[in-house]
């Protein structure tokens, strides 16, 4: 189990009940009290820490390294229903943006989501689930052939952003998270989007025009990370805290300004603490927003979608 900074206290506190619990294995003394002390003193610490997040703490959550990623909660949802499918049919299969068909219950959805990786191997094939602009027509050819199916779209938010290396740019980076967004606003199936860890510029916006907008408590949605938000505005990586407060990006501050619909509660401790329990809570989230578009015809879920997206923002005439 690995702990971020502000963590520690509950990492010295469970080494103390561990302690405990191994001298009442090993020895005559009856620890039983002692235990249920520190049990207590625990899980008050926990309630304390989790409680009072700041937007850079729960910036650090999104990014921990035991947090369950995209495939992680595909095989939750579905078990061995899911079917990956590969490619862009133009160039070739982005490892960063994955998506298949897979079932949850008897509904069919086709889920699409970046991928990151859990070791260093894994994290170069997946290109730290920063996607080339063949991942974004990979997604976009899957939402297609759900259209044309009737099926609807999952899509799981979970990068830094889309990679920004020279040959990205080449191959049109900017014109296919663009067609993206504009197909997605028309799409004829209903499109639910869960971020489930960062959910970065445009990266996260190429696969996240959706009827329903789901956010997990502890991820982030901006149109930048505070890291550079940092280094533009202070030419310094020091003022990532401050940013992060600036920036509004946490699920509350989204859920405020109306730019999502729902936040989707954690464990206390984060997704990684409780999979399952995240894991279910995910699943319920899904199968009732999907409840709420699937008697709507296809006019309907379009002209429903553009109305939500022209509210959003405020402007002057």
């Amino acid at each position: 189990m690995e702990y971020l900074e502000f963590e520690l206290p509950i990492k010295e506190l469970e080494e103390q009940l561990e302690k405990c619990q191994v001298i009442g294995k090993e020895s005559d003394v009856d620890v039983t009290q002692t235990c249920k002390q520190i049990e207590k003193k625990l899980k008050e610490t926990k309630k304390d820490i989790y409680k009072n997040l700041t937007p850079w703490q729960r910036v650090q959550m999104s990014r921990h390294p035991n947090r369950p990623y995209t495939l992680d909660y595909i095989k939750a949802l579905c078990g061995d229903s899911f079917l990956e499918l590969h490619g862009d049919r133009n160039f070739k299969d982005d490892k960063a943006m994955i998506g298949g068909l897979g079932k949850i219950g008897d509904q069919s959805y086709m889920f699409i989501g970046q991928q990151k990786g859990y070791n260093t191997k894994t994290r170069q094939y997946r290109n730290f689930g920063m996607a080339n602009p063949e991942g974004y027509r990979k997604a976009l050819r899957l939402m297609k052939s759900a259209e044309k199916f009737g099926i609807p779209v999952v899509t799981l938010l979970d990068t830094p952003g889309a990679y920004p290396g020279l040959e990205a740019e080449e191959r049109g980076q900017g014109e296919a998270i663009a067609r993206n967004i504009l197909e997605m606003t028309r799409l004829k199936v209903p499109i639910i989007t869960v971020v489930i860890g960062e959910g970065a510029s445009g990266g996260a916006l190429g696969i996240g025009v959706g009827d329903k907008v789901l956010m997990l408590e502890n991820t982030w949605y901006s149109v930048i990370s505070p890291e550079s938000c940092s280094s533009i505005l202070w030419r310094s990586w020091e003022y990532k805290e401050t940013a992060a407060e600036a920036l509004k990006l946490t699920a509350t501050d989204m859920k405020r300004m109306k730019l999502v619909d729902e936040i989707v509660k954690e464990p206390i401790g984060g997704a990684h603490s409780d999979r399952e329990k995240t894991f279910l809570t995910v699943r319920e989230a899904i199968v009732k927003s999907f409840d709420e578009f699937k008697n709507l015809s296809p006019k309907e879920l379009v002209e429903q979608r553009m109305d939500k997206y022209s509210q959003m923002g405020v402007y002057k005439g």
